[in-house]
């Protein structure tokens, strides 16, 4: 008698109802996918405690005729594949041909289907991948599929499904994921009875999206939009600011199939580079339509993963175009107030006639200020001399050309010698100097490395650096990168390296324990991450420890250095950190919360 044997049809239907049918969700989802597939404008989603006891989908598609119905509950049936090229240029979502009778296999399973011109549909009904009765019935035209007590037939399945609250989320989520990809159909959710969720068609997929994520995004997506005739995509990602701690706000559609994407994510992730702190996630949607031919959607037996062909060019674009819109995004549209402005608060300029407090100018209790501050956040000595002489005159090109954001505003003061008030045509501006300031730092020292053009003070006596083995490896592997950016560090023999030289913004600062984060954190990430990714940690490092910090209380001069270096930033509203540099409130909000206004 031989060992190897031919498998029942039921059994190996169970088998791939495995693989295909995880959890009630996954039965929504195949079903769903079919009533697009087949052309539906209206798609009625009705559950029952969380699936277990009833998923019921009906559509107004093309529907089928007696034999093709009959077919479509054979395993490997399918009216989207017919010969080899197809299995590499699918357009359709469902394809496999094994939905159908893999979800009749664990299930008490009708089929109900009429299409159009048939005088009469057909109903077909199934036990456990047993067809029992097939009849004759009038029903519209479409498809109505039920599917009732799923995994009745396979308890070891059926005792791993969660709580009712638990499956009805992951439908739920399906459902909106479907949903946000094709936003000209109607979608109805039901669940015993009552609706959670009624999506009517909408032309405007950005309602759809909005009412799918949350209102907290609405006025706080920025559209991205490429074409060429190779690859196209468009979609919203949400503000630094809103942000996830898991990858649960990524929506990615490929030609409307929702997936999960690792070249995509991680070109999400670039595009936001410096505008997350770590651990969190960005919010995004993204549709991406490319050649059906350019991408594999047969990886996964729940087609929920794809393949790109030509993966590196989809990554870098989409990292490019988000970063840009993002960058955009970041240059709000602050205007300086002006003085006839009824909402304007003007404090006085002179602390001996008001008593303003520590929100005040307050020249006469400030510290001085060492050399290396102004250098960055202030402009020159004899520049600060013209402008006390001349504080409201701007040269007449400058106001004509240059537009600035941060630099119009007008500046309240400090708050606790930490955070800037600035006031600005559309409400109160908050600005953290250190976030803002190490901003600023961090692209002066990048764009000195960059050009090479970097300035750095010598040491009069070098600073010995004495390390282990392992972090000697690594900083001599970062030496050059360091060098560019006016961090001069040389091997002194063995594990022993001296300091020669540092960036201008760090005379007078301790560089040592700067240093030595430098090299705990690249031995944390790995220098097989990139030593280039090392390198712009590096600059992290050295921008935190270079900024100015809380608790430094600033002349409006400096003040107004600082807004004027933030205005050329490339990304002036998150610190590299991810942290935001500033708030608005908006004079709405404040006269709200004053009840100015209801």
């Amino acid at each position: 008698m031989t060992k190897v044997r031919i498998l029942p049809e039921i059994l190996s239907n169970k088998i791939a109802a495995g693989e295909v049918v995880e959890r009630p969700a996954s039965v929504v989802k195949e079903l769903v996918e079919n009533a697009l597939d087949a052309g539906s404008t209206k798609i009625i989603i009705e559950v029952e405690k969380g699936g277990r006891s009833l998923i019921r989908v009906s559509d107004n598609g093309m529907g089928m005729g007696h034999d093709d119905a009959l077919l479509s509950i054979e395993r490997y049936a399918t009216s989207k594949i017919y010969k080899d090229e197809d299995l590499f240029s699918i357009n359709t979502l469902g394809f496999r041909g094994e939905a159908l009778p893999s979800i009749a296999s664990v299930s008490k399973f009708t089929l109900e289907t009429r299409s159009a011109g048939e005088p009469s549909g057909i109903k077909i009904d199934i036990h456990g991948g047993t067809i029992k009765k097939v009849s004759e019935i009038g029903v519209p035209q479409g498809t109505l599929i039920n599917v009732r007590d799923l995994f009745f037939n396979t308890p070891a399945r059926r005792k791993f499904m969660k709580t009712i609250n638990t499956e009805m989320g992951h439908i739920g989520d399906i459902v909106s994921c479907i949903a946000l990809a094709w936003p000209e159909v109607h979608f109805r959710l039901i669940h015993n009875g009552k609706t959670i969720k009624n999506w009517n068609s909408v032309s405007n997929n950005l309602e759809r999206t909005i009412d799918i994520l949350g209102s907290e995004f609405r006025g706080n997506l920025n559209k991205l939009e490429f074409e060429s005739s190779e690859i196209s995509f468009s979609g919203w990602t949400a503000n630094s600011n809103i942000n996830r701690t898991t990858s649960r706000g990524i929506y990615v559609f490929v030609n409307n199939r929702f997936v999960k994407d690792r070249v995509v994510q991680h070109a999400l992730f670039k595009g936001y580079t410096g505008r997350l702190m770590k651990g969190r996630f960005p919010a995004a949607v993204l549709f991406i339509k490319i050649p059906p031919d350019q991408v594999d959607v047969n990886v996964h037996p729940a087609k929920n993963e794809v393949r790109f062909i030509r993966h590196q060019e989809v990554h870098d674009l989409i990292a490019e175009k988000v970063m840009e819109a993002l960058n955009q995004a970041d240059r709000p549209g602050l205007t300086q107030a002006k003085d006839t402005n009824k909402s304007q608060v003007i404090v006085p300029e002179t602390p001996e006639k008001h008593d303003a407090g520590r929100i005040n100018n307050l020249e006469k209790h400030r510290p001085a200020v060492s050399e290396e501050i102004c250098t960055y956040i202030g402009p020159s000595i004899n520049e600060t001399q013209d402008l006390i002489k001349k504080p409201d005159i701007l040269p007449e090109q400058e106001t004509l050309w240059e537009k600035k954001i941060f630099g119009d505003m007008h500046i309240i003061g400090q708050f606790r010698g930490t955070y800037i008030l600035c006031e600005s045509q559309e409400g109160l501006i908050l600005i953290d100097q250190h976030a803002a300031h190490e901003r600023v730092v961090y692209e002066h020292l990048k764009q000195q490395a960059l050009t090479k053009k970097y300035s750095s003070q010598s040491l009069l006596i070098p600073e010995n650096l004495e390390l282990n083995y392992q972090e000697a490896d690594i900083l001599e592997k970062m030496l050059p990168g360091l060098k560019a950016a006016g961090l001069e560090i040389e091997p002194f023999g063995g594990t022993t390296f001296i300091i020669k030289s540092l960036p201008s913004i760090f005379s007078n600062k301790s560089i040592i324990p700067m240093i030595m984060e430098i090299l705990e954190k690249t031995a944390d990430i790995g220098v097989k991450q990139g030593i280039e990714k090392a390198f712009d940690e590096s600059l992290i490092i050295m921008a935190c420890h270079g900024a100015i910090r809380a608790n430094h209380l600033l002349s409006n001069i400096q003040i107004k250095g600082l807004l004027n270096q933030l205005d050329k930033c490339e990304n002036p509203s998150c610190c590299p950190h991810g942290r935001p540099t500033w708030i608005k409130w908006s004079v709405r909000f404040l006269e709200k919360s004053f009840n100015r206004i209801v």
